[in-house]
């Protein structure tokens, strides 16, 4: 089964902070990466941008696959965390 995307979550938790995005991410025992971000539309664009095509020196992205997309009235996260 090919993954989805794995990195080294302290990069991406760092690119999320420099483009103040929310949420989370973690591994799956399915060797695969998934997560939530939540942030500005243009913050939330970029962050997806990065996830897909760069994301962090130790990653290896065969695909990226993202859910709907939801318009919240406010914040869910407090900042973006690693899960275990």
């Amino acid at each position: 089964m090919p993954k989805i995307f794995h990195c080294d979550f302290e990069y991406t938790q760092s690119q999320a902070k420099q483009l103040g995005v929310r949420g989370w991410c973690m591994n799956t025992p399915k060797d695969t990466v998934i997560g939530q971000i939540e942030g500005l539309e243009e913050s939330f664009a970029e962050m997806k941008k990065w996830l897909t095509n760069t994301g962090s020196p130790t990653c290896r992205i065969d695909k990226a696959i993202f859910g709907l997309v939801e318009e919240l009235d406010s914040y869910t996260y407090d900042n973006f965390a690693i899960r275990e």
